[in-house]
């Protein structure tokens, strides 16, 4: 057993993946589906807050519904994908910690605050969403990240029923058409953006 991945892992997750414009029409099947969101939850959050709350838009019909939400040049990329995910967060998270965290009163830290259960959920919930995205590529299938598109309206859609839940952004995962995309865009220097002091 090896303590690192290989360049072919390192490549297929990283150096290799793109974000993707458009799709194979290939199924993303509900086992995978499952398997995305059983490694994406191992991801480390503060406190083990689990404030994420996924949406996976695999019908035609709640895709539909979800491209309605989206800015033009989006909706194809919804429609046409196998699954859109819906990357939300939940302000209340913190009414889960006596079970997700029991080795302290984490609860207390979070009540009468609720700036500050903002500021935590939407920090930790776009690490799960990024957490996510790994997931799919180490099962070999491509995401493509979106954030153009009508939080309130897609909140209001797909949330109703969840009132302290808030959509954050979008991710399409399955199978990527590499003719849909551009050449990659530059990435900085570690000199650039940097310091090691």
């Amino acid at each position: 057993m090896t303590d690192t991945l290989s360049d072919a892992d390192l490549d297929l997750i990283f150096r290799e993946a793109r974000s993707m414009n458009g799709w194979h029409d290939k199924e993303v099947t509900d086992e995978q589906i499952h398997a995305i969101y059983e490694l994406a939850k191992m991801g480390p959050t503060s406190a083990n807050q689990q404030p994420g709350r996924f949406v996976w838009c695999k019908s035609k019909e709640s895709k539909e519904r979800l491209a309605k939400c989206a800015s033009e040049g989006n909706e194809d990329k919804i429609l046409t994908a196998p699954v859109c995910v819906i990357i939300g967060y939940d302000l209340d998270f913190h009414e889960q910690l006596p079970w997700l965290f029991p080795h302290t009163d984490a609860k207390s830290w979070f009540e009468g605050d609720e700036e500050k259960r903002r500021e935590h959920a939407f920090r930790n919930s776009a690490l799960q969403g990024a957490y996510l995205m790994l997931a799919a590529r180490s099962l070999g299938l491509d995401c493509g990240p979106m954030s153009g598109f009508d939080q309130d309206a897609t909140t209001k859609e797909f949330f109703a029923d969840q009132p302290r839940y808030r959509a954050d952004w979008l991710c399409s995962i399955g199978y990527g058409d590499r003719t849909t995309i551009f050449d990659r865009s530059p990435r900085p220097d570690f000199d650039r953006f940097n310091q090691l002091i």
